[in-house]
């Protein structure tokens, strides 16, 4: 006989939840401890566990529909049990009696009028997207194949500084006696650390999920592909709408190096996991990726080795900056070797055997329990079905104009399946872009203020040109600089490793790049982005007074650094 699953009651003041997502469609087998549906309140998100094993028989509740604590929401039982519904019927968000869900659906029926939305993606850029579509009136439709956050909340940007972090506090106290702070015993428990970046991203991804519940956006899970320019496919469901944004994000670049399938070879998605440390950790690749995860396992005891095709490692950064990380990294114990090209992989005893030739041609080999591939990311647009829709794209990669529009009127991309800068902060600028202009605005997107941070020990953050870029314009610019040695909040810190450097136009001093590297680089880079907005000079910084004592005074001696009256360095002969 069919047994009934009911609207849990999650807290005394509860009297109804709405269904935010189905786990499972009718028909589909359901296993104690199974995830079936998410509830949302006011107040919170829940994951139902099934407390059955069978079929689930009926659907009651759509998603985002609501009904009584203790109402009916689905029936569970043996296959080819027929059933009828036993309790009052849900209600959608207007108040009125829910339909079941179709086979074929707008993105919400109940909205009559409103500009109807669908967005692919539920990343940084796909529900920053979606709500700022919902504020503007519009009625939206997330569609999501996994969770919600994307990429960078559940396997990039959110875990990977909650290992740094464990990984910072680990090599404090390894040197806690610099503070007369002395530590017997210290040892990293790594399946804590685990649980601990586990937990965070639980936590955000469930407030993505509130938040998209809040704002009234609906979020069906499955794979889009187009049928039309007008219509999307997701898992046998037809979804139609007046306009579309693609936000399928990127995937891992696999280079098509012999033994690349060998045993012990990940991407950063498995870095971020491994069930023990490992011993020793090659990684392919000196960019942000591999130098976070270089400083990262290195600071709690792994043997790293990082080869880069490149002369220097993170290429995009400052070539003077740059150097002052590779020192630190090489301080940390890391190995690094520039201008190599790794040529094959070998399965061996103890992990992966790589070979590597290097500048002068000579073959290198070098054996670690794991090879960590970091040399970028792709745009992941092949099950999309573009043609279908018309949206032109080269090398997968979606081509869209400054308003982000693609080739298509009503079809429009942001993030990293189209972006110059694949990056989140600029992924969520593009979906806001996008939003008003799908609601009538004209506006371009800018990428001049654009940070790029770098979470290694120390961090590395920067906006605007490096010193070679500037040059490269042909203008004539001045190079303020600011060693944190002589930073007091920096020596507080034990963190002085760094410097402040700034770079502007000599005629009229207007600032064209900030770069910094030291502690809280990636915060204090903010203040260089606002005065690249605001296309402000050195006296507008210097004449902004820093509180003391602060890494951000920093800031202020590399602007009069500009002028050669720095305050706390020696005199310029």
């Amino acid at each position: 006989m069919a047994q009934s699953i009911t609207m849990p009651k999650l807290g005394l003041t509860m009297t109804e939840g709405t269904i935010s997502k189905w786990n499972k469609a009718e028909g589909d087998a359901v296993a104690v401890g199974e995830v079936l549906f998410v509830v949302s309140t006011d107040k919170l998100t829940y994951e139902y566990q099934s407390e059955v094993s069978g079929v689930l028989l009926k659907i009651e509740v759509p998603e985002n529909c609501s009904i009584a604590v203790g109402g009916e929401v689905a029936l569970v039982g043996e296959a080819g049990e027929v059933v009828s519904s036993r309790s009052a019927p849900p209600r959608a968000s207007d108040g009125r009696e829910a339909p079941v869900a179709p086979a074929a659906v707008s993105s919400a029926a109940s909205s009559a009028g409103k500009k109807k939305v669908v967005i692919i993606g539920g990343g940084p850029g796909g529900y920053v997207c979606a709500i700022r579509l919902a504020q503007l009136g519009a009625d939206v439709t997330l569609v999501e194949r996994e969770r919600v956050g994307g990429t960078c909340l559940n396997v990039g940007c959110i875990p990977t500084k909650a290992l740094v972090k464990s990984a910072e506090l680990y090599g404090e106290m390894k040197h806690g006696a610099d503070f007369g702070v002395l530590c017997s015993g210290l040892r990293v428990d790594w399946a804590a650390v685990q649980n601990r970046k586990n937990a965070v991203v639980e936590q955000l991804v469930d407030g993505v999920s509130g938040l998209l519940t809040a704002n009234k956006v609906a979020v069906v899970s499955g794979e889009a592909h187009f049928l039309s320019s007008s219509a999307v496919e997701v898992s046998g469901r037809t979804i139609q709408a007046d306009a579309f944004v693609i936000a399928a994000g990127s995937a891992p670049v696999i280079p098509a190096i012999p033994g690349i399938e060998s045993e012990g070879i990940v991407t950063s998605t498995e870095a971020l996991s491994f069930a023990k440390l490992p011993e020793k950790l090659l990684i392919v690749g000196g960019g942000v990726i591999g130098m976070e995860f270089a400083c990262l396992y290195a600071t709690l005891g792994v043997d790293v080795t990082v080869v880069e095709m490149m002369p220097a490692i993170l290429p995009p950064a400052d070539e003077e900056m740059g150097v002052i990380v590779r020192k630190r990294m090489e301080a940390l114990g890391v190995k690094i070797h520039t201008s190599c090209k790794v040529t094959g992989f070998d399965s061996i005893s103890s992990g992966v055997m790589t070979h590597v030739l290097d500048s002068l041609g000579r073959e290198l080999q070098f054996s670690s329990d794991k090879v960590l591939l970091s040399i970028g990311r792709r745009a992941d647009t092949a099950a999309l079905n573009l043609d279908a829709a018309g949206v032109k794209a080269e090398r997968g990669r979606i081509v869209v104009n400054k308003r982000m529009e693609t080739s298509v009127r009503n079809i429009y991309a942001i993030g990293d399946c189209c972006s110059p800068i694949m990056l989140a902060h600029v992924a969520s600028a593009e979906g806001e872009v996008a939003a008003e202009n799908i609601m009538g605005a004209a506006r371009d997107m800018d990428y001049k203020t654009v940070p790029s941070c770098v979470y290694t020990l120390p961090e590395m953050a920067w906006v605007g040109m490096t010193e070679k870029a500037a040059v490269e314009t042909g203008r004539k610019i001045k190079v303020g600089r600011f060693p944190l040695i002589g930073n007091g909040k920096s020596l507080i810190m034990n963190e002085t490793d760094g410097m402040v450097k700034i770079v502007a136009d000599e005629k009229y001093g207007e600032i064209l790049g900030v770069h910094i590297v030291g502690p809280h680089a990636t915060d204090l880079i903010v203040e260089g982005a606002l005065a690249l907005r605001l296309e402000a000079t050195a006296d507008e910084i210097i004449s902004t007074v820093h509180a003391h004592p602060t890494v951000g005074e920093a800031l202020t001696e590399a602007a009069l650094d500009l002028q050669s009256r720095a305050i706390h360095l020696p005199p310029q002969v």
